[in-house]
């Protein structure tokens, strides 16, 4: 393990959509430290998204905005290895011969794979299917132990985990398991403006705050944000959606502004109109910085493709050596 690091790190990023304010405290904040303790590998999921996105002219500046996002939000590409799936073919190599290991009946059970049968029933392809094998590939090539991951993907890690054994115990040991991994701490949800649960890129694009919003844009979306009338009496409990503005100014507000408005909603003198102004603005003077970084960043063709090719670079030598083990544990080899 280089430079006496704690453990390997992988998580896959999605290579669609814009990132928004709960990608960055729900994931990449937590990437930005790891990258300090941990070796990391950090990928952009290109291959996945194949699965339902057939379409791919918009592929190039998907991945493009994704790397940028991420960097601007401080990910180091010398310090991780931040690279695109489809670059490191070993990945490819991996995904053929666990699907020999997973079985039919377990894939059609994956909840996601259900929900997109539900959603596309025109496009249930074998790429679908074998997705969560796909991602254990992903995982198993770096023998990463450590993988940051929300809850929706935990039966995926698991299916990952059971390759990992099944491989082990046909052949020999060659793969660590992998487990979820975010710090010991609770996973922030960060709430969406329209009190209908958590910030999401496809559910209400108005309810969701993008690192990639114009300043104009965020102070519409928060202005909007759901309220009332303001509590009749002190000290009265604090409706979920009020709670809501309380949260998101936790993650970008000063602690004595939020005092001050704390302080008014237990008097029964707070103004929301004031409240959401201040949030506005501080939400602005913390994601600007992120927009104009990823923005300069996605216009530097020449910086995205060394950095491309320099995280392909360091992800293929730790893949290289896996795949190594693996053709020897199967007896692929033959001189």
């Amino acid at each position: 393990m280089e430079n006496g690091k704690k453990g390997i790190v992988m998580s896959g990023i999605r290579s669609t959509g814009f990132l928004h304010l709960g990608n960055y405290f729900g994931a990449i904040r937590n990437y930005v430290r790891m990258q300090e303790e941990y070796t990391c590998y950090f990928m952009v999921a290109d291959l996945h998204s194949l699965t339902t996105h057939p379409d791919t002219k918009e592929l190039k500046p998907n991945v493009h905005r994704v790397l940028a996002e991420n960097i601007a939000c401080g990910l180091d590409p010398e310090k991780v290895a931040l690279y695109c799936q489809s670059h490191v073919y070993e990945t490819a190599e991996l995904y053929l011969l666990l699907n020999m290991l997973a079985y039919k009946g377990e894939l059609e059970k994956t909840t996601t794979f259900k929900d997109k049968v539900r959603q596309h029933p025109e496009n249930v392809n074998a790429g679908l299917l074998t997705y969560p094998v796909l991602q254990a590939a992903d995982i198993l090539l770096h023998r990463a132990s450590l993988v940051p991951v929300g809850k929706d993907q935990e039966q995926h890690l698991e299916m990952s985990r059971n390759f990992a054994n099944r491989f082990n115990h046909r052949y020999r040991e060659v793969f660590p398991e992998p487990f979820a991994f975010n710090f010991g701490e609770a996973l922030i949800k960060v709430p969406s403006l329209d009190g209908t649960g958590k910030m999401s890129k496809s559910e209400n694009q108005y309810a969701t705050i993008f690192l990639s919003d114009s300043d104009d844009l965020i102070r519409k979306k928060i202005m909007k944000a759901k309220t009332d009338a303001g509590p009749s009496a002190p000290n009265m409990p604090m409706p979920d959606y009020i709670e809501n503005i309380f949260l998101l100014m936790k993650l970008v507000s000063g602690a004595d502004t939020i005092q001050k408005f704390e302080e008014d909603y237990n008097k029964a003198a707070i103004r929301y109109g004031d409240m959401k102004k201040q949030l506005a603005e501080d939400m602005i003077r913390f994601v600007a910085p992120i927009r104009e970084k990823a923005e300069s960043i996605r216009q530097d063709q020449a910086y995205l493709k060394r950095i491309m090719e320099m995280g392909a670079e360091k992800a293929r030598i730790s893949a290289a050596a896996t795949m190594e083990k693996v053709r020897e544990a199967i007896g692929l080899k033959y001189y």
